[in-house]
Order: structure tokens, then sequence, then C-alpha cells
């Protein structure tokens, strides 16, 4: 009987090892799948990019914004070209007349000046501020336009970030398996070609 005891304590104390070493294996697998979780979260964080020249050159949205642009422009440039020409006559006019003018159709003639100068001036900053208003507002509804497909695009792809790259960026090299720039053009032209 003296040695039942023995045995039980020595049978105890076998187990107790057997469960410390359980449990101490249980601990480190613990933190292994821990660490794997945070490394896998680590590794979801996934950042897309658009060629923005691409965009550019592709996206008939932006074409048809540029050749807005260009007419409207085209249209300043003639308006302002045809007020000058009428200015340039009148002026030649007086020279003609030069020393034929008396003195008050002198100083009128040189009133007549200062405010075609003045007209000139700001019907050019009219134009000029028209058109800039114009290229902002084509500007801003591209950036929409762009932001509003990469947000309904995103919510499959699940990218932590979507960049726009740009040759001048301070990007200096990028993986071609997260260019999205075809899927980006496909959608926005089929977006742009629903919108006419």
């Amino acid at each position: 009987m003296k040695h039942i005891s023995t045995i039980l304590s020595i049978i105890a104390l076998g187990l107790i090892v057997v469960l410390f070493i359980t449990q101490k294996q249980q601990l480190q697998d613990m933190k292994k799948h821990v660490e794997g979780e945070k490394r896998d979260q680590g590794s979801g964080f996934k950042v897309a990019y658009f060629d923005m020249d691409s965009v550019e050159a592709h996206y008939n949205g932006f074409k048809d914004a540029q050749d807005k642009v260009k007419t409207q422009t085209d249209a300043m440039n003639q308006e302002l070209s045809s007020l000058d020409r009428s200015n340039q006559k009148k002026i030649e006019g007086w020279r003609e007349k030069g020393n034929t003018m008396t003195q008050a159709e002198g100083e009128q003639a040189q009133q007549q000046y200062q405010q075609m100068q003045q007209e000139f001036a700001s019907r050019k900053q009219a134009l000029e501020q028209s058109l800039y208003k114009s290229t902002e507002d084509l500007k801003t509804n591209i950036r929409k336009s762009i932001e509003g497909f990469l947000k309904d695009y995103n919510k499959t792809k699940n990218f932590s970030y979507i960049i726009e790259y740009d040759p001048n960026s301070f990007i200096y090299t990028k993986d071609t398996v997260y260019n999205i720039t075809p899927d980006l053009i496909d959608g926005l032209n089929a977006g742009y070609k629903k919108s006419k």
C-alpha cells in the first residue's frame, strides 16, 4: 500500500507535466494564429492606380470637354481679333485725318481711344473669366465622373486606396497587376455614352 501512494503521486505528477506541455502548446498555437491574422490583415491592404494620361487619351468625355474648351477659346480669340481690327480701323482713320483735325476733334478721338481700350480690356477679361469657369466646370465634372465610377468599382474590388498615376508624381515603380486604367476607361466611356 505504501507503494500505491507513490505510484499515484508519480502518475499525478506525470499528468501535471502532460497538462503543462499541452497548455503551453495551445498558447503557442494561439499566438501563431493571432500573428497570422495580423499578417493577413496587412496583406489585405491593396493599392490600385490608374494612368491619367491614358484616361485623357481614351475617355470620350475628356475628349469632348477638350473640344468644348477649344471651341470656346477659338470663339473668344475670333471675337477679340474682330474687336481689335475694328479698333485699328478707327485709329487709322484718325491718323489719316492727322493734322486736319481740330483740337476738339483730337480730344474727342483721344477719349474714344481710351474708351476703346477700356472696352477691349473689359471684354477680354469677361471672356477669359467665362473660359476659365467653363474649363473648371468641365474638370470638376470629369473628376466627379471618375470618383463616381471608382466608388462603385471598389465595392467589389476592396482596394484600400486608388491613386492617380502621373509620370511627374513621386511614384517610381508600379506593379501592373494593380493597374485599373482599362477598367476605368471602359466604365467611364460606358457611363458617358449612357448620359448622352
